[in-house]
């Protein structure tokens, strides 16, 4: 009987969700109803999903609005009316075109006309489908309108929108937050009515009691209408279902593939090999997977034909077709990876890779896939109501001052200090919290499909340009709509980058083989740098916890790599299993504390669980669960369930057959714990598998190539570490770094033999139009001679230019950088600009005598920091003070337990929860020989020594040892001072 209903997927309008408004219908006793939110379908495909729970016919349709002015209520028959409405709102919305007043013929649709509009808009004639909708309010003004003659076409139309006072007020701070106003200044146009509420079905038919005509069209019109799509059990997938033109042949094109394939990645295979991939390729027909592949392997080959370099991971990893036809470059079989994590029968989702491009690369990969298939979108993702950021914004749409608002938002303060306005802000501030408060787009998901997207959404345009559905992607899944994942990162730039940068600064090489695997593997260069963290700058395994997990574990193979990359997830480390696979790792004599039955089912991580697929192991085979009740604990792991009932179910079970197998509880707890710490963060072994080769790339070029390797780093925007750090790495390598020079710098960094010089993009306040002008002058006309040929060929003004002269980017002419101000300042007579039409005669320029203006190491130094961000000398050399005796970083291991002090230059500082929750901080310092160590500030020293910034630090602490890993527990901390800036006036 309701026709006009919203959730809060009416962004900024409505106040609950598609799931209450299911609770409300149910509690009204009301059969049928229509979710019709704003010009938005996010909530249909649950709403029709829910509905069955709740025994209710679901009816979807679209409430068409230019603003808050609504203009029409489309209404879906059935599945091709819900299409329709989605093209129409998808055609305005992507062209941001108004909505007319008059709708479309749509076939398979109902429109209805809000009862004010048809009066003001004189509407006198209808199409069959079209009806004028009528509230409970408007019936007292029926009898006196001509439109009461319209009897076969008036309908209810009782908006719901709010459910109580409280929803009518939430409902008004909402539009006063889109409206960006003071609630008071919010006009009623803006507004929904306070009476859009669900009153009972008894009291609506009360209600229209002097109408039967009205209420027997709106049933007539509700009957017409059914709607369904398949979710769960009974969804199927909604993919394009074929690459070629039919099943057989898309089996033989894989097949194909892998023929082709095979001997290039395996040329003495096994009969394991062998049987490996025909059990795949069975199973991948079977479950009609076989254009997944295909599409997947059409993407890379784009990507390997454009020169892209590509890392195919998530549980696809897991699977040897995917290797030998190249979308991946891991070897299951030298892993073991297993199968049945990637595809099983019982799996409720269908196999998944994410597949990484280089950041500079995605954008063309989208294009491509937008290209190449049809009914493509991007997925989409709720940007919701945070509960500190929904304060600030009802702070000022009840107009407080900025120093309440901020006060409030922190939320510290106690209920008495608060005023009865600030009680308010925080009460409606936590009905808020979580909205939706816009669609956004999902960071990797590219959705292909079989049929038009407008089956199942509308689509918007957001700033990336392309169509983009309004769902997200746990309701995509459950109606059998699968992402592919695209994924952009800079770690493969570097590695692109790098190779581009040898070719130029060392073209007597020849060309690397990056994908030379085997050979990196077996590298002992390369492993060392794995055992002795010195993997900066390298993918995925550059932080100071993974270097130094890798300095406890003495890693040293790919194997060791792959554990590692997942051991240092918080899932394994907080159960405290971390700990006991470093010691089963390095001392053999632990591993007799794993269960035999463990043991066996995970040899290589010495009964210990680190990947997704130990908990499937242990599910199936300890526990006797069954592949797909095993498959219910993976999705629990990573998040992607809706049933928690499910979930618990499978913990009952799990716990019920482990005790029938006469396992102790002890054993049993100890077990599911493992599990349970799992959750949102445990790898797939083929995902940290694919995380190994891309680090492998790294490794060998930090090694062989370590100067070239750290400029590509750089100018891809570094990683974990700041760019200051990354050149003193730089510099730990041999390299000379060079301030920007007008004759050598580009805008991003460049190498010449080991010169790295610094770009001109690190100049804050240099403006890019600038920087333009100067290498195109620069590329046309050959390199700049003196001051005076740059201001004859550039035009800049004299607050640019002092830039580039108080950096030193004139330093080859020789003159102090305060001669050539002088100089710049009397040429270019202090104006704003000089003439920017070039010059038919070169300028003769005056000559003034100067006295000698010479500049200090601290003047430059204070110019570096202020224009770059860092000195380029390092803090070292500024200390103002005498170091007292102290060690430094290789002194460490021999001062275990003992309390010393080192001076440290900071690198990063974060901080961090002890497992009581408490506040601690960890830290990683450099010494004065450019070493690196690491520090633990715990609870009582972290607000007591707090840590102020870059620079020196003088560190008291004790030196702690841990499978053969040093670092510092500080006890006491300060800043050292350095020397002030000359030029400062105090």
């Amino acid at each position: 009987m309701y026709l006009n209903c919203h959730t809060y997927y009416s962004l900024r309008y409505g106040t609950f969700s598609e799931v209450e408004l299911l609770e409300l219908a149910k509690s009204k006793q009301i059969k049928t109803i229509a979710l019709t939110d704003i010009n938005n379908t996010s909530g249909c495909l649950n709403f029709i999903q829910q509905s069955k729970k709740y025994n209710i016919k679901p009816i979807v349709g679209i409430d068409f609005r230019n603003g808050a002015k609504q203009k029409f209520v489309g209404i879906a028959k059935n599945n091709k009316g819900f299409y329709e409405l989605n093209k129409v709102l998808s055609y305005h919305l992507e062209n941001k075109i108004e909505f007319p007043n008059l709708a479309p013929k749509l076939s398979n649709t109902f429109i209805v006309y809000p009862f004010e509009t048809v009066l003001e808009l004189e509407i006198t004639s209808f199409q069959k489908h079209e009806f004028i909708g009528v509230s409970v309010e408007e019936l007292k003004k029926l009898p006196f309108s001509k439109l009461k003659s319209f009897k076969d076409k008036l309908v209810i139309q009782q908006p719901v929108t709010v459910r109580n006072k409280k929803d009518f007020n939430a409902h008004r701070l909402l539009r006063a937050i889109d409206n960006n106003c003071l609630l008071s200044k919010l006009p009623k146009t803006e507004e929904c009515r306070p009476n859009e509420k669900m009153i009972s079905k008894e009291n609506l038919e009360i209600a229209f009691s002097d109408f039967p005509h009205i209420i027997e069209n709106t049933l007539h019109l509700i009957n017409q209408c059914c709607i369904d799509f398949g979710f769960g059990d009974e969804r199927q997938s909604q993919n394009l279902k074929l690459y070629t033109n039919s099943v057989e042949e898309d089996f033989k094109s894989l097949k194909k593939l892998c023929d082709t394939g095979f001997f290039k990645r395996y040329p003495n295979p096994t009969d394991k090999v062998f049987k490996r991939l025909n059990k795949e390729l069975k199973i991948i027909k079977e479950l009609n997977f076989v254009s997944f592949f295909l599409i997947n392997h059409d993407i890379v080959t784009y990507a390997k034909s454009q020169g892209y370099f590509h890392v195919g991971r998530g549980s696809g990893a897991n699977s040897i077709v995917a290797y030998i036809i190249g979308i991946t470059d891991v070897d299951p079989v030298e892993l073991d990876l297993y199968f049945e994590r990637f595809i099983n029968p019982y799996r409720a989702s269908p196999p998944d890779f994410d597949i990484d491009f280089s950041w500079k690369d995605r954008e063309d990969i989208t294009q491509y896939i937008f290209n190449r298939f049809e009914n493509v979108a991007l997925l989409a993702t709720y940007n919701t109501f945070k509960y500190r950021a929904v304060v600030r914004e009802l702070g000022k749409v009840f107009g407080l001052p900025k120093e309440e608002i901020d006060k409030l938002s922190k939320g510290n303060l106690s209920i008495n200090q608060i005023d009865e306005i600030g009680q308010l802000v925080l009460k409606y501030g936590k009905l808020i919290d979580g909205f939706p408060n816009y669609v956004s787009v999902h960071s990797a998901g590219i959705l292909i499909l079989d049929k038009s997207i407008h089956n199942y959404s509308a689509t918007f345009l957001p700033p990336k340009g392309y169509p983009t559905v309004q769902f997200d992607m746990i309701i995509a899944e459950d109606v059998g709509i699968f992402k592919f994942d695209i994924l952009g990162q800079r770690g493969l730039a570097k590695i692109k980058d790098t190779l581009q940068i040898i070719a130029k600064n060392r073209p007597e090489l020849p060309p690397i083989d990056i994908h030379d695997l085997p050979r990196f593997k077996n590298d002992k260069k390369i492993n060392n740098l794995l055992k002795s963290g010195g993997a900066i700058g390298a993918y995925y395994v550059e932080s100071p916890a993974m270097r130094g997990l890798m300095i406890k574990l003495q890693t040293q193979d790919y194997l060791g790599l792959v554990a590692a990359s997942s051991i240092i997830r918080p899932g394994v480390s907080g159960s405290g299993m971390k700990e006991e696979f470093i010691k089963r790792h390095r001392f053999p004599e632990f591993r007799k504390n794993a269960h035999p039955v463990l043991l066996k089912i995970m040899p290589d991580t010495y009964g210990i669980m680190v990947y997704q697929e130990d908990v499937l192991k242990v599910a199936h085979q300890f526990a006797g669960l069954t592949l797909g009740e095993a498959d219910v604990l993976r999705r629990g792991m990573s998040g992607k369930y809706r049933s928690r009932e499910e979930f618990l179910a499978v913990e009952q079970k799990f716990i019920s057959n482990c005790k029938n197998k006469g396992y102790s509880d002890k054993l049993i707890n100890e077990v599911w714990s493992q599990i349970k710490s799992f959750a949102g963060y445990a790898f797939a072994k083929g995902h940290s598998a694919s995380y190994a080769v891309e680090s492998y790339q790294s490794l060998f070029l930090k090694c062989y190539f370590p100067i070239e390797f750290m400029v590509a780093v750089l100018n891809n925007g570094g990683g974990f570490y700041s760019t200051e750090h990354y050149l003193h790495e730089a510099k730990m390598q041999g390299a000379n770094i060079k301030l920007p020079c007008i004759n050598y710098s580009d805008h991003a960094n460049r190498v010449i033999g080991k010169d790295i010089y610094l770009g001109f993009g690190y100049l804050k306040n240099l403006e890019k139009l600038v920087v333009q002008r100067l290498l195109t002058e620069r590329q046309w006309q050959g390199h700049y001679t003196s001051l005076d040929d740059f201001i004859d060929r550039v035009a800049i003004s004299i607050e640019q230019i002092s830039i580039l002269i108080r950096i030193g980017c004139f330093r080859f002419t020789g003159k102090s950088k305060t001669e050539l101000m002088w100089q710049a300042i009397f040429k270019l007579n202090a104006t704003k600009y000089s003439n920017k039409q070039p010059k038919l005669f070169k300028t003769k320029h005056k000559h003034f005598e100067l006295p000698v203006l010479e500049v200090s190491a601290v003047e430059s130094a204070y110019d570096e920091m202020e224009l770059l961000g860092f000195p380029l000398c390092g803090y070292f050399d500024l200390v103002d003070e005498p170091l007292e005796d102290d060690i430094t970083s290789i002194d460490m291991s021999n001062y275990a337990n003992k309390e010393v002090i080192i001076y440290g230059n900071l690198v990063n500082s974060r901080y961090n929860k002890t497992s009581q929750g408490k506040l601690m901080r960890l830290s990683t310092f450099v010494d004065k020989h450019g070493k690196y160590f690491d520090a633990v500030h715990f609870t009582e020293v972290v607000h007591k020594y707090p840590i102020h910034g870059l620079g020196i630090y003088k560190c008291l602490g004790v030196i702690t040892k841990k499978h053969g890993f040093c670092s510092m527990i500080i006890s006491k901390s300060r800043k050292v001072r350095i020397k002030p800036n000359p030029r400062a006036i105090d």
